[in-house]
């Protein structure tokens, strides 16, 4: 298998194939995604939420996000591997931008980052790309502007959100960005946008009409529960399962079922008998 880089995505988007992406967040989970052939791990600032136990993703830290980095990247070794900048990490100037932008890709590995916004994030995006590191962009409704949004809410549904997102998606372009996450619009909308650029778009909430698709792999197995959005597609239910055979582990060391003979060690008896 050929490793993924920004070049891939590119080439999808021309032969019209379509580009898979799941959130990661640990070594294990990475490996088995890597190894399904996913092409792209998203270590998303959603790590906040369904790692961490946080209500939303505004108090994920630059150090939460390049620890769980480091895992992700020891797990893939075809996968391109997408950090998000989390936030007030590229809000204050440009060089603060660029500077942790750099610790991902120099101390986690990352191939590339992820940010959210277009126009209020312009100078960002040319600073960033500017000292060699790939952007993917972030439209629609980006998570850590949540409580300027007033919740979770489906973005583009007017006129003038419509075309401020075809123009933000322009602008992204134009700036050097190599692909752009919709998120939580209408589905036409997206594949207008989707039409419209050079670059693969990678929705979430958005649509069959995009170039690839992402979701939280905890909602992908079933596996979080707290948050349920209408887009999410449970491809297995292992909430359940882990809870069930937690509880079968749980009565079999209770019972003294657990541990049987074959999971123990042995030593001679002639050993035993030299400590009395």
């Amino acid at each position: 298998m050929t490793k993924i880089t920004t070049s891939t995505f590119l080439n999808h988007k021309m032969n019209h194939e379509k580009i898979t992406v799941l959130t990661a967040y640990d070594y294990s989970m990475a490996s088995l995604l890597d190894e399904a052939g996913i092409e792209c791990l998203l270590v998303g600032d959603s790590l906040g939420m369904t790692m961490l136990g946080y209500e939303d993703t505004l108090a994920v830290t630059m150090e939460d996000m390049i620890h769980h980095t480091k895992a992700v990247k020891r797990g893939a070794k075809f996968a391109m591997v997408v950090a998000d900048m989390p936030f007030m990490s590229y809000h204050v100037s440009d060089e603060e931008a660029v500077r942790n932008a750099a610790r991902f890709i120099k101390e986690a590995g990352a191939h590339a980052i992820k940010l959210e916004g277009g126009f209020n994030v312009k100078t960002r995006i040319e600073a960033i790309i500017a000292a060699q590191i790939p952007v993917m962009g972030h439209l629609g409704l980006t998570p850590q502007s949540v409580n300027a949004f007033g919740g979770f809410k489906v973005q583009g549904k007017s006129k003038v959100q419509a075309k401020k997102l075809i123009e933000e998606a322009k602008l992204l372009e134009s700036l050097g960005c190599f692909a752009i996450v919709l998120e939580c619009i209408p589905a036409k909308l997206a594949q207008l946008i989707s039409s419209q650029l050079s670059i693969p778009t990678i929705g979430i909430g958005a649509g069959s009409g995009c170039d690839g698709q992402v979701l939280v792999i905890q909602d992908l197995l079933g596996m979080y529960s707290d948050l349920s959005p209408k887009f999410v597609k449970p491809y297995a239910n292992l909430k359940p399962i882990i809870i069930d055979a937690a509880k079968a582990y749980a009565s079999e060391v209770k019972s003294g079922d657990f541990p049987e003979e074959k999971h123990t060690f042995k030593i001679d008896e002639s050993v035993l008998d030299k400590l009395y």
